[in-house]
């Protein structure tokens, strides 16, 4: 419920910003004109900040001015922040062009220090998610001033580690098979069950009710894991096609409802396994932006594909995500995977482990 807010409102100059360059450990100093005051008793924070949008060497460890609260906004002491395709996409310049330089994190996790009043006291442990990171300063940072509307009080049988990962995965996966128009003895498929989206809906489909709850991977090691997990309905796309495991599961009927994540190939095969009526939810292209799509299939069964954008979900919509996200988490019915953390100066690592290390699980930062 919070965003990130600017340090004070009167000019003052010459302040000094330090970064390291993690690339080559140098350490270089810079002189910038914030244009704000300085105010008795004002610390400094820590951040990630892309100094450009080029790639991993972008991502700049700076000591920036610590937030303050103010009018909507709650100041949290970021404990943990997710890692998210979507942060790789803006460092690479793939995304919109936003203002540089720009602290990355979409989401994280961690403490009220001010601003929370009743609903959140100080030392309440919260999640949040929103547009940080991506059109305003994000989570990778130690203080963040957020929307009080993107709060959600953490549960107290999950982490702190775990909490970060868990907003932007689930609340896609949440608002997304209610677009779709799932309930309980639907067959859903959402391939890629190492990813935060494909594991979420997997998960959350499976405690709310559906028939199928139906992944897949390319791995054969995932696939095992996955086992080992408890997803027993999981497609080794590596033996076999995705259109083929489907069938062989719901006994040739198909999905009622497809997320896909990954784009490419995935998503042009996936819409092959639709069943008569059913439907597809594009959200990502993890594999690829381009796809091709053999349109009788969409004809033929009348199915249909629609696109997804959380940033444009009304809030309403997102307050009752939150609402029965952290209902079935506090019940145990759900539960995020971390495959690795990382400390807050090693944020490009933990992405290009993301990216190039395909874990299984969340990557988290710990700050």
């Amino acid at each position: 419920m919070t965003c990130l807010v600017k340090a004070g409102t009167q000019p003052f100059r010459d302040r000094g910003v330090v970064w390291i360059d993690i690339n080559n450990l140098q350490v270089a100093a810079q002189r910038l004109d914030s244009g704000v005051t300085r105010k008795k008793g004002r610390i400094n924070m820590r951040a990630m900040r892309a100094e450009k949008f080029s790639g991993y060497e972008a991502l700049k460890l700076v000591e920036l001015p610590k937030p303050m609260v103010s009018a909507g906004r709650v100041l949290v002491r970021i404990t943990a922040a997710g890692v998210t395709p979507l942060d790789h996409t803006i460092l690479s310049g793939d995304f919109h062009i936003p203002e540089k330089p720009l602290i990355l994190g979409n989401e994280g996790a961690g403490v009220v220090e001010g601003g929370g009043g009743a609903d959140f006291p100080a030392g309440s442990r919260v999640m949040f998610w929103g547009t940080y990171g991506a059109f305003e300063d994000g989570t990778y940072c130690e203080w963040i001033a957020v929307r009080k509307e993107d709060l959600c009080l953490i549960p107290d049988n999950v982490d702190d580690v775990s909490a970060a990962g868990i907003p932007v995965a689930y609340l896609t996966a949440q608002v997304a098979l209610t677009l779709a128009g799932f309930h309980p003895g639907k067959t859903v498929l959402a391939p890629a069950i190492g990813g935060s989206v494909g594991n979420a809906v997997t998960q959350l489909a499976r405690a709310l009710g559906a028939k199928h709850a139906v992944s897949s991977t390319t791995s054969h090691a995932k696939a095992e894991q996955a086992k080992a997990l408890g997803f027993n309905e999981v497609i080794d796309t590596s033996v076999e096609k995705l259109t083929d495991g489907l069938r062989r599961i719901t006994d040739g009927y198909g999905a009622d409802i497809i997320i896909d994540g990954i784009g490419g190939e995935v998503l042009s095969e996936a819409v092959k396994a639709l069943a008569p009526g059913g439907s597809l939810i594009t959200l990502g292209y993890s594999a690829s932006r381009k796809t091709t799509i053999d349109v009788t299939s969409l004809i033929v069964s009348q199915t249909s594909i629609r696109g997804f954008n959380m940033f444009s979900q009304p809030q309403a919509i997102v307050a009752d995500a939150w609402k029965s996200t952290a209902s079935l988490l506090q019940s145990g019915a759900i539960k995020p995977i971390v495959a690795k953390t990382f400390p807050l100066v090693e944020a490009a690592a933990a992405l290009r482990y993301l990216v190039e290390g395909r874990p299984f699980g969340r990557v988290v930062l710990t700050v």
